[in-house]
């Protein structure tokens, strides 16, 4: 089963010669191998492209391992350029590669050459890139399949579908596997064998143990406000363990570099400025996140939150968590202080979106609950509630709009209903 990637195909259509080194990052095993060799190879073929004009080069077979060595790297490449036309150079794991930003610079002054990579572990695991290849580099990141994305090839009804989608994620293997068994034993291995892995052998991390506890924590709190003293807290409190806390801050950095879990920051929409903390962290693949913790704690409103998070993060939003502070007259005439939340306010550009989620919204009380962070924003950018089931596309006098999360995921234009 090949499941297309539109989204990103088109991301790099759009930077085809455009002069600089094409670098698709993310979770290790989420298909940035198959979206350059296959998708984006094939896209090319059907353009007229000829084979030998596509160089892919895979650094993790062993048959190539003779081109780990940058010389000889160098020397193949240069061997497969016969032409002035212009050859796309597709590098699978370039991190394998010593002194890797030599070779990758050689080409980007040569017009008959296009160059791509990925990465994803060791020095590639990360925010290397922006560092290492600063306005040479066009970074495109992929996340996992959406639901969007799957739906297609479920065979199953909306309902069951999208409670499928948000037990196991969107990682391309998991999608592929039939039983469930097959599913959870693939998530928990991906897991310990390849990312916990990754970041104990980049960081030099010797408390695994801690490292663990951490991403529990994070795994059971998806949603809920933290930051760095909160958890060490937890640890003290809960774990009856002592924790240096700048040691699990420079920890959760290392979660999140390595694209496992994005952290949103809080917003003050009056007064337009950021407040320092508390965050929310979200998981980059809710089945990563329940493989984890042994797929308990699964309540769907805080996965529908998750899975909400990532959709925007997937149509290129940036996503940050909202407060409204507003002053209440109390029954007596004095005022009183009080923040509302914004589950997430979504910017691009000149658009800004206000989004709550709501995986149940019953009745008048629970409405206004979730519409009153929403009707004490003054200003004229759309706000949206999304709730957890098929609903027609409505508006209220407030200018507020409820959709259905099926809406919301499976039409990629949902937030200009």
């Amino acid at each position: 089963m090949i499941i297309q990637r539109p989204l990103y195909l088109r991301k790099l259509i759009s930077r085809r010669h455009n002069g600089m080194i094409k670098i698709v990052t993310g979770v290790r095993r989420c298909g940035k191998s198959f979206l350059l060799s296959t998708l984006y190879a094939g896209w090319l073929r059907e353009q007229g492209v000829e084979n030998d004009h596509i160089i892919t080069i895979n650094l993790e077979d062993r048959r190539n391992r003779k081109l780990r060595d940058p010389d000889a790297l160098l020397d193949y490449i240069d061997s497969k350029l016969t032409d002035d036309a212009v050859h796309y150079i597709m590098i699978d794991e370039i991190q394998h590669v010593s002194e890797f930003e030599d070779v990758l610079n050689s080409y980007l002054n040569m017009p008959n050459a296009d160059v791509y990579v990925t990465g994803s572990n060791a020095r590639f695991l990360s925010k290397d890139v922006i560092t290492t290849f600063r306005g040479r580099g066009d970074e495109i990141k992929l996340y996992p399949l959406s639901f969007g994305e799957v739906f297609p090839y479920m065979d199953l009804q909306k309902d069951r579908a999208l409670n499928t989608y948000m037990l196991f994620g969107g990682m391309p293997q998991v999608v592929q596997k039939s039983s469930e068994e097959e599913k959870n034993e693939y998530l928990k291995g991906l897991f310990t064998h390849t990312y916990i892995k990754d970041i104990k052998e980049r960081y030099s991390i010797k408390n695994i143990e801690m490292l663990d506890e951490l991403l529990n924590i994070l795994a059971s709190d998806i949603g809920t406000l933290t930051n760095p003293t909160k958890l060490t807290n937890t640890f003290e409190s809960v774990k009856h363990t002592k924790v240096n806390r700048m040691t699990l801050t420079s920890y959760l950095e290392y979660i999140c570099d390595s694209f496992l879990v994005e952290k949103a920051s809080r917003y003050d929409v009056k007064g337009k400025r950021y407040i320092d903390s508390p965050y929310k962290y979200y998981f980059t693949d809710c089945g990563l996140r329940n493989a984890l913790l042994n797929f308990r704690q699964t309540e769907p409103s805080h996965l529908m939150e998750n899975v909400i998070y990532n959709e925007l993060r997937v149509r290129g939003f940036n996503v940050d968590v909202g407060v409204v502070p507003v002053q209440l007259r109390k029954e007596d005439g004095s005022r009183e202080r009080k923040q509302f939340e914004v589950d997430f306010v979504c910017n691009m550009g000149s658009r800004r979106y206000y989004i709550q989620s709501a995986y149940r919204m019953p009745d008048e009380e629970k409405m206004k609950q979730e519409e009153a962070s929403l009707r004490n924003i003054d200003d004229s950018f759309k706000k949206i509630i999304i709730v957890g089931e098929d609903t027609p596309v409505l508006r209220n006098e407030a200018g507020i709009t409820t959709i259905g999360i099926y809406d919301f995921l499976l039409n990629e234009n949902s937030l200009d209903l």
